[in-house]
């Protein structure tokens, strides 16, 4: 993948930046959070280490990639972080996404994996894009599902079992949100 994305874009109410090093406090606050850990294998809370590690693995990955998960802002604060990256674990990108808590079921999510799935098969012209989503998260393979994402196996990841998601370049359809 040799393009490169803009330093932010917009979509229909989201903001998608590259995050900054200014991000840190938000980042600390949303991995702490029990209600946002809960679905991980183990649901402890981050530390602010870990939230900064977290945070410097995304700032390293747009330096290095061109692209990266982007900090999510809505009516001008931050909301989350999400996008693709590139996978360690599987064949194509990886998408994921967090929002925070306080945000949720406001169609945020939607929008996002939209627009990221937007940019790998338009702009970076990937040809397949995987998601990851714990059974206990239903509403995360809800969104998924609704975005095109098929379900195509479990997986072990972490110790846990996990849905993996696949959408390929054949099979997206440019979708908006419902």
């Amino acid at each position: 993948m040799a393009a490169s994305l803009p330093l932010s874009q917009r979509s229909a109410r989201l903001l998608l930046r590259r995050p900054k090093q200014v991000d840190l406090d938000f980042v600390v606050d949303l991995f702490s959070r029990p209600e946002l850990v809960a679905h991980r294998p183990d649901p402890t809370p981050d530390t602010s280490q870990q939230s900064a590690a977290r945070l410097a693995r995304d700032i390293d990955h747009w330096n290095r990639r061109g692209f990266g998960r982007w900090a999510v802002e809505a009516e001008g604060r931050l909301v989350g972080f999400g996008g693709i990256t590139v996978s360690n674990d599987f064949d194509g990108l990886n998408l994921s996404y967090h929002l925070h808590p306080d945000n949720w079921g406001q169609g945020y999510a939607s929008e996002l994996v939209l627009e990221a799935l937007r940019t790998a098969f338009l702009t970076l012209e990937a040809e397949r894009v995987i998601a990851l989503a714990r059974p206990a998260n239903p509403a995360s393979r809800r969104v998924l599902e609704k975005c095109g994402f098929a379900f195509d196996r479990e997986v072990m990841l972490h110790g846990a079992p996990t849905g993996l998601f696949i959408i390929t370049a054949a099979s997206y359809s440019g979708r908006r949100p419902a």
